[in-house]
């Protein structure tokens, strides 16, 4: 099937085209930290993604690990139990760009121009572009009973995901908003150790298959909560760049994809 934008989103709900709409959702997301627009899919095209997801998850290169919310090395010189040597897990399966079907309801909205540019829009970028290398542009991650995401900050300064299959419980997205402004070099570990404590309450982002989430993680501390049941929670990345012509890194693909292409 060949698939057009009027297929794959719902116009009536999110009208890419509509000014208004547009300044009202980077109003949102300027606020918040995070836009939520929910069924943001049609039904059928979340159904399609369902079956392309479904019929690739044996493909999956699943990861389990340890890390710090900053994603880096750990640093001697601190104290164990400092937020910089503090270890939280991950684990999730992931399927790459290469392996998601040419014709596929989600190449063709990466690549829809009217997509784009309501994005850039929302976010403030002038242009965005398509990873160079063949795998990072469009994942779709896969998370069993038990696997979650561990609290972080996002390297990048945003990130746009679609939910496609909603576990039985958990699973939850939560984060607290602007904990660090990394930016300006204010880490503020001590808002870091207690979002890691539990002492700071989180927002959860509710969110059923369909939805389009926008977030800014950089400054703002998140996780996934641990799946539990036997649905498995299935989600997928968007990414994009601010400049034309960028690869992830080798080591990145090694470690998330368990290939370098």
């Amino acid at each position: 099937m060949h698939w057009s934008l009027s297929d794959i989103i719902d116009h009536e709900r999110a009208p890419l085209h509509d000014a208004a709409f547009i300044a009202g959702c980077k109003r949102t997301l300027d606020a918040d930290g995070a836009l939520v627009l929910p069924r943001f899919l049609t039904p059928a095209a979340v159904a399609a993604v369902q079956r392309d997801g479904a019929d690739q998850q044996h493909l999956a290169y699943y990861t389990v690990g340890k890390h710090n919310i900053y994603l880096r090395p750990a640093d001697p010189t601190l104290a164990v139990d400092h937020p910089r040597n503090r270890e939280v897990s991950s684990s999730k399966g992931c399927i790459t760009t290469d392996q998601i079907p040419a014709g596929s309801v989600l190449h063709a909205l990466y690549d829809a121009p009217q997509f784009r540019a309501f994005v850039c829009a929302v976010l403030g970028e002038a242009a965005l572009y398509a990873y160079a290398d063949a795998m990072s542009s469009i994942n779709l991650h896969y998370a069993g009973a038990g696997q979650e995401l561990g609290w972080h900050f996002d390297n990048s300064s945003f990130a746009i995901t679609l939910l496609i299959r909603k576990p039985e419980s958990g699973g939850a997205f939560e984060y607290v908003k602007d904990v660090r402004n990394a930016d300006r070099g204010e880490l503020n570990y001590e808002a870091c150790a207690r979002v890691l404590d539990g002492a700071i309450p989180a927002k959860t982002l509710v969110m059923d298959p369909g939805t389009l989430v926008l977030f800014r993680g950089r400054n703002s501390m998140h996780r996934v909560t641990p799946v539990q049941g036997t649905r498995t929670r299935v989600l997928v990345v968007l990414a994009y760049n601010t400049e034309p012509g960028i690869s992830l890194s080798e080591s990145a693909r090694m470690t998330f994809y368990g290939r370098l292409g």
